[in-house]
């Protein structure tokens, strides 16, 4: 059997060497990001994160049910963040500018479909995903999540990671619309379950509920007797996000 010669220090081409400095920079674009989110989120009083798809027009019942949702919540005493596009986003901003707490977008830089929309107290513009999505998960006191596609699903996926691995507080993490989720959650159970991915009681991290009310209330049922103020392990815990 032949020994395995040592590993060698590959060499940068002059290419690659130039390709490594723009990479160096641009951590600090990427810190500038982190520092800005950081000033104008700090402020924000308790909020919820609302995802919805940026599809959905005026007139459809989602767009009505996201108006509705953002009003209520803001009247609660909710800030409300959202990723500050149209479709559902602008439904919630809209129904949470309305009400008497801040409306939050954050804003993302895509080629195609993304506008800001323009019922926003609070506007923070990305150009990193993983940035904004630091902003979505460390500010909230709980995730929503209205009908919606890739985006929505990519959130949810990342807040039931977050929780179920205990990187952060366990916090409400609400589904609205039953004939759209169910299906999802009884397939979770169905394979993931049943197939030891994952523990048996990892889909009651979700609650699904049909109306706007319903998502206040298990806000509301969730906090009851303990307050929105986090504890100094929690604070700990969301600092070493």
């Amino acid at each position: 059997m032949n020994a395995r010669l040592p590993p060698q220090r590959l060499k940068l081409t002059p290419e690659l060497e130039t390709e490594l400095a723009r990479e160096s920079w641009k951590v600090f674009k990427i810190m500038a990001e982190f520092v800005a989110g950081f000033e104008q989120m700090a402020p924000v009083p308790p909020a919820v994160s609302v995802f919805g798809s940026a599809r959905v027009a005026p007139g459809h019942p989602y767009y009505a049910l996201g108006e509705e949702l953002g009003r209520k919540l803001s009247d609660a005493g909710f800030s409300v963040i959202t990723g500050g596009g149209p479709g559902l986003m602008e439904a919630v901003n809209k129904g949470a500018v309305a009400g008497r707490s801040p409306s939050v977008g954050l804003n993302i830089l895509l080629p195609h479909e993304q506008e800001a929309n323009r019922y926003q107290d609070v506007s923070l513009e990305f150009r990193h995903f993983f940035a904004r999505k630091v902003m979505f998960v460390k500010y909230a006191s709980a995730y929503v999540c209205l009908p919606g596609g890739f985006g929505t699903l990519d959130e949810l996926m990342e807040i039931l990671t977050l929780v179920q691995s205990s990187k952060i507080p366990r916090i409400p993490i609400v589904l609205v619309k039953r004939a759209f989720w169910q299906g999802a959650v009884d397939w979770l159970r169905a394979r993931l379950v049943e197939e030891k991915m994952i523990d048996a009681d990892d889909p009651d991290l979700m609650t699904i509920v049909e109306t706007a009310d319903e998502v206040v209330a298990v806000i509301d049922q969730h906090y009851h007797g303990r307050g929105f103020v986090r504890s100094a392990a929690e604070r700990e815990l969301m600092f070493e996000l």
